[in-house]
């Protein structure tokens, strides 16, 4: 009768006179089966996606974590100080994040994806109005609500960390810069369409407007400049921008219609 297959080599295992039973041929296949299981990857195809009980607990650390980044900063935010803001034991926190670095980029990525999600929710595309669709996307970098506010804090203290921490800074920073790419994009479109100045490179255009939206964003955080002197400065931009476009009125430099745009020539 032939005995149980070794479970790596498949050959036949002698069955054991008593105990349990043998699941290896020998010690040279118990030695690979071990050191298979520990490069074995968190996550593989085989293995069931996480409930969606886990999920939302993992959403809900990873929220607790931002409430602390934004208010008191990344050193603040020890697994026990964010068990206790998430209303969870340590051990809760441990099972989902086993290390404080991975519950860092875990709430990073999903701070990523939370912000996506909502910003495709806020942002109605216009392909009529360029302008107005780029105003909307910049609006994604200022504190202009309490949900940006808090993702802007959040991001401020991921920033500061990422400068030291290359798994961060790879999450943070990505190669790709796709929020320079869609307003280069957006530029493009209205190139074409003939509605900006002549001579505009989209691309640099797309790389002052991000950075100098991020870095105004971050004044008003500081409470630098207000919001509507932000907005003054940005709708400067997006005229210079747009000045090409034969159907919007021409523009008083400097007036502003109390709402953070500019008043048409003419208007009282």
């Amino acid at each position: 009768m032939t005995g149980p297959a070794c479970r790596m080599c498949r050959t036949s295992v002698t069955p054991a006179g008593r105990g349990r039973p043998a699941l290896y041929c020998s010690r040279s296949c118990q030695a690979k089966a071990y050191r298979r299981r520990k490069q074995a990857p968190a996550t593989t195809a085989g293995r069931p996606a996480a409930s969606a009980a886990q999920a939302r607990r993992r959403r809900q650390i990873a929220e607790a974590l931002w409430r602390i980044a934004a208010e008191q900063g990344l050193h603040a935010a020890s697994l026990r100080e964010v068990a206790a803001e998430a209303g969870v034991s340590l051990r809760a926190v441990q099972y989902h994040f086993e290390t404080k670095h991975q519950l860092l980029v875990a709430a990073l990525h999903m701070l990523h994806a939370e912000n996506e999600r909502i910003a495709r929710s806020r942002i109605a595309p216009d392909p009529a109005d360029p302008r107005a669709l780029l105003r909307a996307v910049l609006a994604e970098f200022l504190p202009v609500d309490a949900q940006r506010t808090t993702a802007l804090r959040v991001f401020a203290a991921y920033y500061a960390r990422s400068l030291t921490d290359p798994a961060l800074a790879a999450v943070f920073l990505a190669a790709e810069q796709p929020l320079e790419r869609l307003v280069a994009e957006l530029i493009g479109v209205a190139q074409a369409a003939g509605q900006t100045a002549p001579g505009l490179d989209a691309w640099r255009e797309a790389d002052l407007l991000v950075s100098g939206a991020v870095g105004l964003g971050s004044d008003v955080l500081h409470e630098r400049r207000t919001l509507e002197d932000v907005w003054r400065t940005l709708d400067y931009h997006l005229d210079r921008i747009f000045a090409g476009d034969p159907a919007r009125t021409a523009r008083v430099p400097g007036e502003t219609d109390g709402g953070g745009g500019r008043r048409a020539a003419g208007s009282g």
